[in-house]
């Protein structure tokens, strides 16, 4: 597992339709090391932070592997890295394999795999596609949410290295499948409210699913 791009951005307002909004999803890939924060990498941020950014959502995520698909799904349309928003761009580590609660050390840093990525229509806007917010959940390429354990300075070609496996064995692919698709799944949705590096918001909207297909 590898860190192909780390990628970074600072919000900015722009032009949608007849409004201005401020978005901080045009990330740009850094050459050289950079410090990675509890909250995010130095030289990023986020715009709307009621529903961005936090400690369980410091790096946005994103395997290098999905660049295929979309690039066969939005022909003509620039693809470089940090396009879809993430600050990591990925090698070796899908959504099918990574565990809620897996840790990795990522150059001097550590993280840990906290949620998928729900995206918002900011997405769209920065690919041209107003379509793309639901052409991205149904693809479940959906990239993860990282939570920062040790701050230090990360680059492009580190080395992304287990430390922890988590033993609930709830994947991000199991999340997303719960929330989007298969959502009176009653064995998994019980062993994914057990898994506590699941952020609150989510456990709660299992628990309330679990209630709903109990009854």
């Amino acid at each position: 597992m590898k860190l192909l791009s780390v990628n970074v951005g600072l919000p900015r307002a722009i032009e949608w339709g007849d409004k201005l909004i401020t978005t901080g999803i045009f990330k740009e890939p850094v050459k050289g090391p950079v410090w990675l924060e509890t909250l995010n990498l130095v030289g990023d941020r986020q715009a709307d932070l009621t529903v961005h950014g936090g400690v369980s959502k410091a790096v946005y995520a994103y395997p290098s592997e999905h660049y295929e698909f979309w690039k066969y799904e939005l022909p003509g349309v620039p693809l470089p890295f940090g396009v879809f928003g993430e600050n990591f761009t990925l090698k070796g580590l899908l959504e099918e394999s990574a565990n809620i609660g897996d840790r990795f050390r990522i150059g001097e840093a550590e993280v840990m795999v906290t949620e998928p990525r729900m995206p918002c229509y900011k997405l769209g806007i920065r690919v041209g596609r107003p379509d793309m917010v639901k052409r991205f959940s149904a693809s479940r390429r959906s990239g993860f949410y990282l939570a920062v354990t040790r701050e230090g300075m990360v680059k492009a070609g580190d080395a992304m290295a287990p430390l922890d496996r988590d033993d609930h064995g709830i994947t991000v692919a199991d999340v997303i499948r719960l929330r989007l698709f298969e959502q009176d799944d009653f064995k998994t949705l019980q062993r994914a409210v057990e898994v506590e590096a699941l952020p609150e918001d989510w456990r709660h909207r299992f628990r309330q699913q679990l209630e709903k297909y109990a009854s």
